[in-house]
């Protein structure tokens, strides 16, 4: 194996990166199963040599799957990149298979009886799935839950304001809590908070479905509109 040293003024180090190592360190799909760095320090002592020993892969994780070499069963079944069935086999006949064809072998049923494994190019098959997970991410919606707080003497103008956000809430596919708060005597006469509310559910009739009753909660009353399915 050769080293490549890059040197720094600050410590008089050198060190092996990955990407230095890629050339003369045996690396496919960016991974590397096992690789030496002499590390060299220089401080008020006489030189002396460090042998850093690092395992595992840079790039892709390996506890997702069993790959390769980590695979030692006596007894595996194994499928082809296509998908078609190649057999029963052992794990080291299936790495030689592997190797003919330039793909890995990776465990896929570890809970099967023989566990099952199958030949594919795992850095290609990590990055088209981190690629849909990142798609799904973002075509998800998360619900929130709005809420809209009115008194049981608002005006036209604001009932209306509020009316209008609450629609531009359940468009966008969010739960909205309309409350009413009842001050002092107006606890007397919650029927009018009451019919306000229905007043509203109805009005936002067109996007969104009642949920529940009116319902009072210490001094308020509310209730819950949730976006109609389109």
């Amino acid at each position: 194996m050769v080293i490549y040293h890059r040197k720094t003024k600050k410590n008089g180090a050198s060190v092996l990166t990955p990407s230095e190592a890629k050339g003369s360190i045996n690396v496919k799909n960016g991974c590397m199963q096992s690789l030496c760095v002499l590390v060299r320090v220089r401080g008020s002592h006489p030189f002396f040599f460090a042998l850093i020993h690092f395992w595992g892969c840079f790039g892709i994780s390996s506890n997702v799957h069993q790959l390769n070499e980590e695979i030692r069963d006596s007894e595996i079944r194994l499928i082809g990149s296509g998908g078609e069935q190649l057999g029963i086999m052992s794990a080291a006949q299936a790495l030689e298979i592997a190797a003919e064809q330039d793909l890995d072998l990776v465990k896929i049923s570890p809970q099967a009886n023989p566990p099952v494994c199958k030949l594919m190019d795992y850095g290609k098959f990590r990055f088209e799935q981190s690629k849909r997970e990142k798609e799904a991410r973002k075509n998800q919606h998360v619900v929130e839950i709005k809420e809209v707080r009115m008194s049981p003497g608002i005006d036209v103008g604001d009932f209306n304001t509020k009316l209008k956000n609450a629609q531009k809430f359940l468009t966008e596919g969010n739960r909205v809590k309309v409350s009413v708060r009842f001050r002092g005597r107006e606890m007397a006469h919650t029927e009018i908070g009451r019919d306000l509310l229905l007043k509203f559910a109805e009005q936002t009739g067109e996007v969104a479905a009642l949920e529940k009753e009116p319902k009072m909660e210490g001094r308020s009353m509310s209730i819950f509109l949730a976006p109609k399915a389109k």
